[in-house]
């Protein structure tokens, strides 16, 4: 990695607002808040449940294409890529926002406006971050502005519940050059996300031989290891600094009232914003499931009638950065210069990959007021979204640099 710049983010911040094409830009972006919900409502309307975005991701490549940006295509995962040269191309500044919902293919998405404010199903989450990508390199293009960095537009799949950060995953595991990476979820401009909160998630699954509660009494039940372990689980103690939590989200099992249970199961929520710490409670929740399954064995002296099947289903990396860090410093200042107050907040998004790896990251906020997000009721209100856009800009730019006219906050020229 190249050696890292100096130069005071505020001062970059005042540098680009005083470029002729920044400004452009920036104006442009304010004219283009009604296409851009325009455009935003469009692309809600195309369906893209966990694991099946082909359809937005074929949308998206389409107005990549449309655009004007160069190298368009869909990666093996079902990434879409597309690139806006910059002067050097070995440090690429990838922006991001994520195809998938939370919601399955059957729910119904009809967009409706009702004073202003629209409402359907992803229309914030992350429609917005879609949207706010399709201005971006509307306004970029329309200014000639040529960043020092090349940029990475990238629509990522699998950002939302067990699609467990798969697509930007696969966008580390196949690409060496990228420098510098920020993703764009929906919400207030004021928000950063700095903080990657880490999870690992389990299915944890208990077997028997069950039986009929009268009849084959004494012979150990899947459901009372089940909750012996969750009993152990629940008396974990955990850090608060850094930040450590689990639950027990899910729980099922059984065949009757009537019955020794023959099978349970169980799903496991843990999260950390240190690695180091989640990886400890992993291994002491888990250690709560043997011990549990060994205690009913023995509670009716058998010998491994119970057996326990633990499948890790999610991992998410957790990662912090400085406040002090150039990244976070530039997104502050760029928020500063609109008069408004920075709220940093951990989070769990895509971002969460590159901090772990120790790339300069952030997750920004589109703009423009929401709620009911990941419900049937979710909404949006364009009204002033343009200046998250315009906070994104700004910082984009200082990760990139404005080629011959303003440096890169993250790497020497």
């Amino acid at each position: 990695m190249n050696e890292k710049n100096n130069t005071d983010t505020s001062e970059v911040i005042r540098q680009l607002r005083a470029v002729p094409a920044v400004q452009q830009a920036l104006s442009f972006l304010a004219e283009d808040n009604a296409r851009t919900t325009t455009e935003q409502i469009a692309l809600t309307a195309v369906p893209a449940p966990p694991f099946k975005e082909n359809a937005r991701a074929a949308w998206m490549a389409e107005r990549f294409h449309a655009l004007g940006l160069k190298s368009v295509y869909t990666d093996k995962e079902g990434n879409v890529l597309g690139l806006l040269p910059g002067k050097s191309s070995e440090q690429k500044i990838v922006v991001s926002a994520h195809l998938d919902t939370v919601f399955s293919e059957d729910t119904s998405i009809d967009p409706m406006v009702k004073d202003g404010v629209v409402y359907a199903p992803g229309i914030a989450d992350d429609g917005r971050g879609l949207a706010v990508l399709l201005t971006l390199i509307r306004a970029l293009i329309t200014s000639e502005i040529k960043p020092q960095h090349t940029l990475l537009f990238v629509a990522t799949v699998g950002e939302e519940g067990l699609g467990d950060l798969r697509g930007v995953k696969s966008l580390f595991q196949t690409r060496k050059d990228i420098g510098g990476f920020i993703s764009i979820e929906p919400g207030t401009p004021e928000r950063i996300t700095a903080t990657a909160v880490g999870s690992h998630r389990y299915r944890i699954v208990v077997k028997g031989p069950g039986g009929h509660s009268f009849g084959n009494f004494g012979t150990p039940s899947a459901i009372h290891a089940l909750g012996r372990a969750i009993a152990k689980i629940s008396e974990l103690t955990v850090p608060t600094n850094p930040v450590t939590t689990f639950t027990v989200g899910t729980v099922s099992g059984g065949t009757s009232i009537n019955s020794i249970a023959e099978h349970a199961e169980m799903g496991l929520d843990m999260r950390s914003v240190a690695q180091d710490a989640l990886l400890e409670l992993e291994k002491q929740a888990l250690a709560c499931v043997r011990q549990a399954v060994k205690e009913e064995n023995a509670r009716w002296k058998k010998t491994d009638l119970i057996q326990a099947e633990i499948e890790r289903v999610g991992e998410r990396p957790a990662g912090t950065q400085k406040e002090t860090d150039p990244a976070v410093q530039t997104a502050v200042a760029a928020i500063r210069s609109f008069n408004l107050q920075p709220q940093l907040e951990p989070m769990s998004t895509d971002s969460n990959v590159a901090i772990h790896k120790g790339i300069p990251a952030l997750t920004l906020s589109g703009g423009g007021r929401c709620g009911g997000m990941h419900t049937l009721a979710e909404y949006y209100d364009p009204k002033d979204a343009y200046v998250g856009a315009q906070a994104v800009l700004l910082t984009v730019l200082g990760f990139s640099g404005v080629e011959n006219t303003v440096p890169s906050v993250l790497f020497a020229t």
